[in-house]
């Protein structure tokens, strides 16, 4: 009995066997040849583009870009960019709210938020410049996400109004559920 394993594409691992042994049995002449290399497929990146893609930023915030950014600031462009989504002050809706939930996780109905769930002021950094807005990802500039990343933290009074977001400020903002998770990592 053979089992069929969907691949990409839908055609089973039996399926794509038989055409590879079909293709290979057609005299050379008959079959289009496609370049075997795109633009940089199988080519050595080089540092550059590698510390290009290389944007991950771990809880403790080393490697975070310079620029720096406030509540206020932070406010007008949330309102722009992530309020469409995310609605008003980050109740949600269409997309998950950011906001609220703070002391809800062992509740019967814990919301998972920003504030409530996420252990590290650096996290919500490093995902709203990697992926945010949805429709534009890293589109952001650095001082738009330092900003954004203000103004999500004072929503959910983690900061005060007056806080200002930058390499040195961001890591020590301790979150509401900092020590809410086990560190499983092997040392």
């Amino acid at each position: 009995m053979f089992m069929h394993k969907q691949i990409t594409g839908g055609l089973s691992v039996l399926a794509t066997a038989a055409l590879i042994a079909a293709c290979a049995s057609t005299p050379e002449s008959t079959i289009s040849t496609a370049p075997t290399r795109g633009p940089n497929l199988g080519a050595t990146p080089s540092a550059a583009m590698l510390a290009a893609m290389d944007i991950s930023i771990p809880p403790s915030g080393a490697g975070l870009p310079a620029g720096s950014g406030n509540v206020a600031q932070g406010q007008k462009v949330y309102e722009v960019k992530c309020q469409i989504c995310h609605g008003p002050k980050g109740a949600g809706k269409p997309a998950d709210p950011l906001v609220g939930g703070i002391g809800s996780l062992a509740s019967g109905k814990p919301m998972r938020t920003v504030g409530s769930y996420w252990p590290y002021a650096t996290t919500l950094f490093d995902y709203t410049r990697r992926a945010m807005p949805t429709t534009a990802p890293q589109s952001l500039t650095n001082e738009e996400v330092y900003a954004v990343t203000a103004y999500v933290l004072f929503l959910n009074g983690i900061v005060p109004e007056s806080a200002v977001m930058n390499a040195q400020t961001l890591p020590q903002v301790k979150m509401p559920n900092r020590d809410g998770f086990i560190d499983y990592s092997r040392k």
